[in-house]
């Protein structure tokens, strides 16, 4: 990764102060065509709203949130989240979500850095499991293969992208060894 850029996990008052700076990086995304649960054009009060949930997440100790900042300036320029809670059968297992560069961030190894930063954060928390899933075909998917995650399988027709059609699915997992 690119020494000009730092990780951090923020507490819910961070979260809570950095939503204008998620809600960019989620609106590049997403008008860069990423099918990350969003329709184009996002608004900025509908991603604000997304990341006001995350940061009560956060503080409810739901979830962990990641973040990558631009050294130079602070900016935030990439997130990911651990999503800790779970049905109680699963107490193991996590979801990683929301793994999300700026566009201007990318080709920096900001997104690999995020997963390793996400998976070392599972296991602190005590988890054995990570489950997720992306696009097929999609710069996430080669990223997470190349970090060793293992393919489910493909959904066909999962998701639509930001400006319609249907796309397909892929789910992967990880073992991890708890802390």
């Amino acid at each position: 990764m690119s020494e000009q850029v730092s990780l951090g996990v923020l507490d819910p008052d961070e979260a809570k102060r950095q939503i204008g700076a998620l809600s960019a990086v989620l609106m590049d995304c997403v008008e860069g065509g990423a099918s990350v649960s969003f329709m184009s054009p996002l608004s900025r009060e509908r991603a604000d709203a997304f990341w006001h949930d995350v940061a009560e997440g956060v503080a409810t100790g739901e979830r962990i949130l990641l973040v990558a900042r631009d050294s130079s300036h602070g900016q935030i320029v990439g997130t990911v989240q651990v999503v800790l809670k779970q049905p109680e059968n699963q107490p193991h297992r996590a979801d990683v979500a929301k793994m999300l560069v700026h566009r201007q961030a990318r080709k920096r190894g900001v997104g690999a850095a995020l997963m390793r930063a996400a998976e070392d954060a599972a296991r602190t928390a005590g988890k054995a499991v990570l489950v997720l899933d992306t696009v097929t075909g999609g710069d996430a998917e080669r990223l997470y293969t190349r970090l060793g995650w293992m393919k489910v399988g493909v959904i066909p027709n999962y998701a639509l992208w930001p400006q319609g059609g249907l796309c397909a699915t892929t789910v992967f997992y990880k073992q991890i060894s708890p802390a």
